[in-house]
């Protein structure tokens, strides 16, 4: 079992930044492909970003390409995911996730997923 906290999210006016982070416990990260993914109001859970488990592939959105970087260190067992230029529609609830998928495919990939942090960006 892998327990995940998010940490970090907040409001904060559109241009800004803001550094999410994924605390795992109960098992270490370095076995797992992590994610983050996002839920707006009345919108489905989509996918942000994912990185492999040694970090040397990362996949983003198209929406957030350029402006968000994930990241991890297995030594703390935590992953970031670091947000710049912020727009109003990147509000949302953000999740961070691990999968035991060396390729996850979808959010249904995923086995352990965190609470979830708000994100709230004024225009």
């Amino acid at each position: 079992q892998v327990q995940l906290v998010e940490v970090g999210g907040g409001l904060v006016q559109a241009g800004g930044s803001l550094r999410l982070s994924c605390l795992a416990s109960g098992r270490t990260i370095g076995s797992y492909a992590m994610g983050w993914f996002r839920q707006a109001p009345g919108k489905e859970r989509e996918f942000v970003a994912r990185m492999s488990r040694a970090g040397g592939t990362t996949i983003y959105a198209d929406s957030v390409k350029g402006r968000f970087t994930i990241s991890r260190d297995n030594a703390k067992n935590t992953v970031y995911l670091q947000m710049n230029s912020l727009k109003p529609e990147d509000t949302a609830v953000y999740y961070c996730a691990a999968s035991s998928r060396l390729v996850p495919g979808s959010k249904r990939d995923y086995d352990y997923w965190g609470q979830g942090t708000q994100v709230t960006v004024s225009s």
